[in-house]
């Protein structure tokens, strides 16, 4: 990474954002290592919290950093099949996926990440669309037969990823993947992003949520949990219901050569900025 003038972080960082003297001290530490975003819940449906993501990824690729995108889109599937008259039924938290939904899900999707691509363009960033229909990169087996077409990834082609990298464009990553017959699956964007953070061997993963991060019994951030004390969390039932499968990927993705993943709330300005490029950050890391 070349290094960046004081008058050109002048031009890219926001007024609202952590501090250039801050910037200064974190662009280094992040040189030539990927940074996986996960992306959902209320910032991919909120116009205005949307646009501060869509700002923050373009600010990273500027500043010479290596986004890599895994949005999901839950609640854009959940209208259009209510739109459809199609009930949705989950089950631990997963959508039970039949002919229509993965039909539904993967047009929703789809058209989701062009969305972003675009918006990305629109900054003065390149992107490049990964899906099941283009450069899909997520092989997958049925996790199990009552979910129907719900997947778990396999294998990953991470040529795809790299060609998109070196050109400088920041790779838009639907949480879709086809079997060995070509049939598409819906993978849980959580999941998906954690496999290919472990894949690439990210620095980061960066779990974008609808919650400040991991609260305590008196709902205070935590700012930082390990193994031990998840293992206390679940059995005081700090931690519960569907945030349990959410921390035990995170974990397992911590565990497994990514130095740290956070969980972070879409819902502050530049939340992204502020955990990579200032002392608070902005949520819950974990490590191993």
């Amino acid at each position: 990474m070349l290094p960046i003038k004081e008058e050109d972080l002048i031009q890219i960082l926001p007024d609202n954002g952590p501090s250039i003297s801050e910037v200064k001290q974190y662009l280094e530490k992040y040189n030539d290592e990927y940074i996986v975003i996960k992306c959902g819940g209320s910032v991919l449906v909120d116009d205005k919290l949307f646009h501060i993501f869509i700002d923050d990824i373009a600010i990273l690729n500027k500043l010479g950093f290596i986004p890599v995108i895994v949005h999901g889109g839950g609640k854009r599937i959940s209208n259009k099949l209510k739109e459809e008259g199609v009930e949705s039924i989950f089950i631990k938290g997963l959508r039970v996926t039949d002919d229509k939904t993965i039909k539904v899900a993967e047009e929703v999707l789809i058209e989701f990440n062009k969305e972003i691509v675009e918006a990305l363009k629109d900054k003065e960033c390149k992107a490049q669309r990964i899906t099941s229909k283009e450069n899909n990169i997520i092989r997958v087996v049925r996790e199990n037969e009552e979910l129907g077409y719900v997947g778990m990834p396999t294998k990953i082609d991470l040529n795809i990823v790299n060609n998109i990298v070196e050109t400088k464009q920041v790779p838009v990553i639907a949480p879709l993947g086809l079997d060995e017959n070509g049939q598409t699956y819906n993978i849980n964007a959580d999941t998906a992003a954690g496999f290919i953070a472990k894949k690439l061997n990210a620095r980061r993963l960066i779990i974008m949520s609808d919650v400040e991060g991991v609260l305590d019994k008196n709902k205070k951030l935590i700012p930082e949990i390990n193994s031990e004390t998840i293992k206390e969390l679940i059995d005081d039932e700090t931690i519960s219901g569907g945030m349990i499968p959410k921390i035990n990927n995170c974990l397992d993705v911590a565990s497994n050569g990514v130095k740290g993943v956070v969980i972070i709330d879409g819902r502050k300005d530049h939340s992204i900025l502020f955990e990579l490029l200032s002392e608070k950050g902005s949520g819950t890391l974990i490590r191993q």
